[in-house]
């Protein structure tokens, strides 16, 4: 996963204010107005609103984001989240996963509580979340997302991270079922962030025999391939670190 972290510029007050009202506007729309099953999925997202309120600074600023912006069919303009002020969006980029399976893409972003840190949330295009993780329970403390896919082929995907990436070092899986996001398993070991880097070292990959993580061990010396089957986990050494942090020869079977 090589999202690096984009450069952004403050919104005007008044700015945000027209984006509050619209988003707003938004969302009476679609109560009173069915969306046909073919415009429901997300095709991009960004954040915006730039703020410095939270200052925990671990990808290389003090700077995270305050709202979250969806396209869809259904909304070509774009539905604007906006969170309270005791929340941020403490993230590389959105990224675009069907956790539902159902052929549309919902979005998958690192949310933060400023009292009880980060948690992994799930929004659909109307920007209803619409499934979350517990936050980690402890301000200052960060989680690091792999991707999103059904790993043992149970017929439900299932999300991967790295709890506290710089403390406990944890590969934790969730499963997306009956609404709700399920407590699979946790490996204790693995890591793929180091403080400051505008960068996550991990993702998901297939190289013709199902889905599996690709993550680095804690010492930050091999690179460590992990499936899940059956509720339990099985990991494979796949050899040495390389300069290349972002893994992408072996995220690309090479």
């Amino acid at each position: 996963m090589d999202a690096r972290r984009p450069r952004t510029r403050r919104w005007p007050g008044s700015v945000r204010r027209a984006r509050k009202h619209l988003c707003l506007w938004l969302a009476a729309l679609v109560a009173v107005a069915p969306v046909p099953s073919h415009a429901q999925g997300v095709s991009s997202a960004q954040f915006g609103d730039p703020t410095g309120r939270y200052g925990h600074g671990v990808l290389g600023d003090a700077i995270e984001y305050g709202s979250l912006t969806l396209v869809s069919p259904a909304h070509p303009q774009g539905v604007t989240v906006i969170l309270p002020q005791d929340h941020v969006f403490e993230d590389l980029a959105p990224r675009l996963v069907d956790i539902d399976q159902d052929g549309h893409h919902e979005v998958m972003v690192i949310e933060t509580d400023v009292t009880q840190g980060a948690q992994l949330a799930i929004y659909d295009f109307r920007g209803h979340k619409v499934a979350q993780t517990p936050h980690i329970g402890r301000t200052h403390r960060w989680l690091a997302p792999i991707g999103a896919a059904d790993l043992d082929g149970d017929g439900f995907v299932e999300l991967a991270y790295i709890d506290r990436p710089h403390l406990a070092k944890t590969l934790r899986i969730w499963r997306y079922r009956d609404g709700q996001l399920q407590d699979v398993i946790s490996h204790a070991g693995l890591t793929n962030h180091q403080i400051g880097q505008d960068f996550i070292t991990s993702g998901l990959r297939d190289c013709g025999q199902g889905p599996e993580i690709v993550t680095v061990d804690a010492g930050w010396r091999r690179i460590i391939a992990v499936r899940l089957s059956q509720g339990r986990v099985s990991t494979q050494d796949l050899g040495r670190l390389s300069q290349d942090p972002t893994l992408a020869d072996t995220l690309a079977c090479e």
